[in-house]
């Protein structure tokens, strides 16, 4: 009985196709058959089965969509702000200065134009705008005084003193009250002297500008800026003659605010600005005139506060431009620091310069009262009818004294001399109450100052 033909017993030789028994390895014809515990053949890749993709095909392509996602978001993420589209790096051949040279020119060029020989160009997006201010390198405060000393001038009207600045050689900038009522005034700068006629007066803003005869051609001038570039908390320099006699005087502060007194600008700084400082000039860190110095507030109305007018309206009066307000500035910054108004200023104004001509009046009839009682006796017929409160008040009433003759004194020569006096008295009366009553002063007001220095009549009111 042969063989049975299972493969759990025989094999089947692949080279003549006879059975061959399992536990014989080789068959007659010479194959030799795999021993069981060999490796079996490696599976070509027309006969391995089909199977899933390979695990590194996903690590391979997971890695290449990772960097593709990676270069996207470089591309698309926002750049850092800078100061300008285009920044040249300068090549470490090239020296600092020509270096910084070129980044400052790529900084604030929008275009780039062509390659800088010897650096680096890298260009790209605009990027999106930057918050960091750029600040450019400031000079030190002691240069910008000395640079500006030589253009600061003292101002002698021969009844008062401040402070102007050259525009111009022959053009120079003050304050109105400087020189007001004046037609020529001192100028001394330095060494120098010079005689200047007030040319233009605004007291609307309290300016005036003053041409200078033999003008010197060298003369050093200050440039002009605006108060609008003026920020709060920005560093200022005042300059001028304190006091009209400390020549040269410096002072420094920030800018407190910006200030509209009616239809004038002002700024408000806390560097001091004394009498004599008026119509000087108030300066930036650059040395550019923002202002001029017009007024300080007492201490016991605020410490620490002074304005200067803006340069804007010396430049529209240089210009030609009518200057127009309704008030002063000091009137107006009156009415804010919650002062009287213009009117009420002006009738407090009026009030005292009546009072002060009363005074005058009555010292004069003091002196006169002396007199006529010691002659009134020798030289005066009958009793007097005045209406006053002095007996000889009767002067001004037509008849009213009669004289007397007299072997003893001259008494038509003492009528004389006192009808002098007292017309000069009833002039100067006449034209204070006129200007008080201009001034708004109320007619009580003025009996009553009449009454206080014995001075009534009841002709004044005539």
């Amino acid at each position: 009985m042969g063989e049975p033909a299972s493969d759990q017993f025989s094999w089947k030789c692949p080279a003549c196709d006879r059975r061959v028994p399992s536990r014989i390895h080789e068959c007659r014809c010479g194959f030799q058959r795999l021993q069981p515990d060999s490796a079996p053949p490696a599976e070509s890749v027309e006969s391995r089965p089909r199977r899933g993709p390979s695990p590194s095909l996903f690590l391979i392509l997971g890695a290449a969509i990772g960097l593709g996602v990676a270069v996207y978001i470089v591309q698309t993420r926002e750049p850092a702000p800078i100061a300008a589209q285009t920044r040249v790096v300068a090549s470490e051949t090239r020296g600092a200065t020509e270096a910084g040279a070129q980044e400052a020119v790529a900084q604030t060029s929008d275009t780039f134009v062509g390659p800088v020989k010897g650096s680096i160009v890298v260009s790209g997006p605009a990027p999106a705008a930057s918050n960091t201010v750029a600040t450019a390198p400031t000079v030190s405060i002691e240069n910008v005084v000395s640079a500006s000393l030589p253009a600061v001038a003292s101002i002698d009207t021969g009844s008062g003193r401040g402070s102007g600045f050259f525009i111009r050689p022959d053009l120079v900038v003050t304050n109105n009250h400087v020189v007001e009522g004046q037609n020529s005034v001192t100028l001394r700068v330095g060494g120098a002297q010079y005689t200047a006629r007030v040319m233009t007066t605004s007291p609307a803003v309290d300016l005036a500008l003053l041409q200078v005869y033999n003008a010197n051609p060298q003369q050093a001038t200050l440039r002009l800026g605006t108060a609008a570039t003026a920020r709060p908390g920005e560093e200022v320099i005042a300059i001028g003659y304190a006091l009209g006699a400390l020549s040269n005087t410096v002072t420094r502060g920030i800018v407190s605010a910006l200030r509209k007194a009616g239809s004038v600008t002002l700024i408000q700084t806390d560097a001091a600005i004394n009498p004599g400082n008026s119509g000087g000039p108030l300066l930036d860190r650059d040395g550019t005139v923002i202002g001029i110095n017009s007024m300080g507030i007492s201490k016991q109305v605020g410490e620490g506060v002074a304005f200067a007018i803006a340069i804007d309206h010396a430049i529209a009066l240089v210009d030609g431009r009518p200057v127009v307000a309704a008030q002063t500035p000091m009137a107006a910054l009156n009415q804010t620091l919650g002062g009287p108004s213009e009117s009420e200023a002006a009738r407090a104004r009026g009030q005292a310069q009546y009072t002060q001509a009363v005074e005058w009046a009555a010292r004069i009839s003091d002196q006169i009262d002396t007199n006529w009682q010691r002659n009134s006796k020798l030289c005066v017929a009958g009793s007097t009818s005045t209406g006053g409160d002095r007996p000889w008040f009767a002067i001004y009433v037509p008849d009213g004294i009669k004289v007397a003759r007299s072997n003893a004194y001259d008494c038509f020569a003492w009528m004389d001399d006192l009808k002098s006096a007292a017309n000069q008295i009833k002039t100067t009366l006449d034209t204070a109450a006129e200007s008080a009553r201009r001034d708004g002063v109320y007619p009580g007001t003025i009996r009553q100052i009449r009454q206080k220095y014995r001075m009534d009549w009841s002709g004044w009111d005539r």
